[in-house]
């Protein structure tokens, strides 16, 4: 199921979906599993739920306020008042920066209900998003018709971002 979110977070298949559509969503995908890891790396809670719910929180936050700078610029950028149409096509976007921390958010909240401690349970949410990362890098990279090894690159990339909040997180606990 996630693979085929980011699937198709980053394919062209909507043929109603311009490529600019389709690059905002993979951008709120990866802001949004960066974001959530970010939290989740932070947090100093004693409860995988308490921590579910601040990572949804922030997300939502997140969501609303790159919403907010979208609206805003369209209003600079077109000089007037927005139609509603175009102002409900710019706040009905973009939750793929809530949507794609599902998976991570799931394996959080599972880990911690089989008994793993909260560091464990962090671990492993971590990890998968990670992996979804890598995920991202490299269907960019098919996406992209780059070659194996630029997607080797790009899937590396990444997948260092969630590399890194596993380090971070490692470091201040």
């Amino acid at each position: 199921m996630a693979e085929r979110h980011w699937v198709r977070i980053h394919s062209h298949r909507d043929p109603t979906e311009s490529p600019q559509e389709a690059e905002e969503r993979l951008t709120a995908g990866i802001y949004g599993v960066i974001v959530s890891s970010a939290v989740m790396t932070a947090a100093h809670v004693d409860s995988v739920g308490r921590l579910a719910f601040f990572v949804l929180v922030t997300l939502g936050i997140y969501w609303a306020a790159e919403r907010y700078a979208r609206v805003m610029a369209a209003l600079i950028a077109q000089g007037h008042r927005l139609s509603r149409h175009q102002f409900r096509t710019l706040l009905t976007h973009g939750w793929e920066i809530v949507t794609t921390s599902v998976l991570p958010l799931a394996v959080l909240v599972t880990t911690g209900q089989l008994g793993a401690d909260i560091s464990t349970s962090i671990f492993a949410a971590l990890v998968v998003g990670t992996a979804l990362l890598c995920l991202a890098g490299w269907e960019v990279g098919r996406s992209g018709h780059l070659t194996f090894g630029e997607r080797l690159a790009s899937a590396a990339v990444a997948g260092m971002f969630g590399v890194l909040m596993i380090l971070l997180k490692a470091l201040l606990h």
